[in-house]
């Protein structure tokens, strides 16, 4: 940190910060300018918070020279983070995007493997499906909990595919883990440091999507609570921001999100243009505007019946729609 010093503050205000900091382990370089006196400090900030030495005496302004999210960072780690499989799929780097597809929520058995095998033949890794669903009204379908797991694990183990499925509460998340091959933690829980933690101790991959509101800023600091805790593999996903204009869209696209993403932290991160943006027509230009910025893989909602799915209907893409989308993404090389 950088703390600049008041023109009027004296010697033993002065000594009094450079003390504090020396005593709790950091390096101090003292920069005496015409007008202002400026102290670099280098060190752990938990143990002395930029709050404390703002209060004291003399202090004008505290001010950040690295990002808050350490693990995260590029100053930490600068090679692109890659999640290998056991089958041999990757996520991340300069490897091929990969497209994670399913349905909204876990229906029903015959249902999903339709989807699935769709989802296999165009070509994608991953089948995602949601078996508890957070909804805005409790009226609404909330998902069909471990059944819907268990169709999950049966479509997996037909084809081949990669499963997603989102957890909700901590005291679910050891029963999903024996399910799934990577935990999704959606936008309603991004801040939900509980849960965080428990993802961050378990050992499966997780995919951690952007809050309705967050900066993405508290998007990577949300990643650094699962880095902290242990679990190094964490895919960042970039699903719209929350919008004043829903007439058309479902939320507020954020493709900038991704080169900047990429530029501070070395973690993967994908696209969900079907949340992204809440109509189907949207979902293909979508997709193909965050791999051409650079995104390791997109996520899109698929769905046998879309006009009697039990939630979002309206921003699945039928199988048929699916598939042509998927010849149209084929190669995926957009970077």
């Amino acid at each position: 940190m950088i703390i600049i010093m008041e023109r009027s503050a004296t010697l033993s205000n002065r000594d009094r910060v450079i003390r504090l900091l020396e005593e709790n382990g950091f390096e101090t370089r003292i920069d005496v300018g015409q007008i202002f006196t400026a102290i670099q400090a280098f060190g752990d900030k938990t143990t002395v918070t930029p709050e404390r030495v703002g209060a004291l005496e003399g202090v004008k302004e505290v001010k950040i020279i690295r990002e808050p999210f350490r693990l995260a960072s590029r100053d930490y780690k600068n090679d692109d983070t890659v999640i290998t499989f056991a089958n041999g799929v990757k996520v991340g780097g300069k490897n091929k995007p990969v497209v994670m597809a399913g349905p909204c929520s876990v229906e029903s058995r015959d249902g999903l493997m339709q989807v699935a095998e769709a989802v296999k033949d165009a070509g994608g890794e991953f089948l995602r499906g949601g078996a508890f669903k957070p909804r805005t009204s409790p009226y609404d379908f909330q998902g069909y909990e471990e059944k819907a797991l268990e169709y999950l694990r049966q479509a997996a183990e037909k084809t081949g595919l990669l499963t997603v499925t989102e957890v909700m509460d901590a005291c679910d998340l050891d029963m999903i883990c024996d399910y799934v091959d990577v935990v999704q933690i959606g936008a309603r829980n991004v801040q939900n440091f509980k849960l965080l933690k428990a993802a961050g101790k378990c050992n499966k991959p997780v995919l951690l999507k952007r809050g309705l509101s967050s900066t993405i800023r508290e998007f990577l600091l949300a990643a650094e609570h699962i880095l902290y805790h242990g679990n190094p593999n964490v895919i960042l996903c970039e699903r719209g921001i929350r919008s004043f204009d829903e007439q058309y869209t479902r939320n507020v696209m954020d493709i900038a999100a991704v080169p900047v993403v990429k530029k501070y932290s070395h973690l993967p991160i994908i696209i969900d243009p079907s949340h992204g943006t809440g109509q189907r027509y949207l979902v293909e230009p979508m997709a193909k505007a965050g791999l051409v910025v650079g995104a390791h893989g997109v996520m899109i909602e698929v769905h046998h019946d879309p006009e009697n799915a039990l939630s979002d209907g309206k921003q699945s893409l039928p199988i048929d729609m699916f598939k042509d989308v998927m010849a149209r993404l084929a190669d995926r090389q957009f970077v």
